[in-house]
């Protein structure tokens, strides 16, 4: 069995039924963290709708959050989640703003040192990967 993510009448992720209730859950989850609807419609029939304007300033508000999110804790349990949504949002022809994410990296390396990891640089290379992997 499997779900599908639609925007108009394009498929853009068909996972199987436990990944798409643990991404789901976790949307529910990241909207009350962000205090931001995520443009995700109920699963019904085995499909979600996604409205592109609402999805894209989640992806945006969520990459800004997690760009300024330096708890190690709370960046590794994020990661993947962030990651998937950017991919969706990659696979939808969203735009997010990546410049925000580098400006905050940006902030951040200013106060850590020349040492810290250069997490933007990584996530966009997980989300590529993601991108390739997100069944249509």
């Amino acid at each position: 069995m499997s779900q599908y993510y639609k925007m108009g009448d394009r498929t853009l992720w068909n996972p199987s039924n436990g990944a798409s209730r643990l991404f789901t859950r976790q949307v529910a989850l990241y909207e009350a963290e962000l205090g931001l609807a995520s443009g995700l419609g109920p699963m019904e029939a085995d499909e979600c709708r996604i409205d592109p304007a609402v999805f894209a300033a989640f992806a945006n508000a969520l990459l800004v959050w997690h760009g300024g999110t330096r708890h190690a804790v709370m960046a590794t349990l994020s990661e993947g989640f962030v990651a998937t949504a950017l991919a969706l949002a990659e696979k939808a022809n969203i735009e997010v703003d990546w410049r925000a994410a580098e400006s905050a990296e940006s902030d951040y390396l200013k106060i850590s040192g020349p040492h810290a990891k250069e997490w933007t640089t990584a996530l966009r290379q997980k989300v590529r990967e993601l991108t390739r992997h997100l069944a249509t």
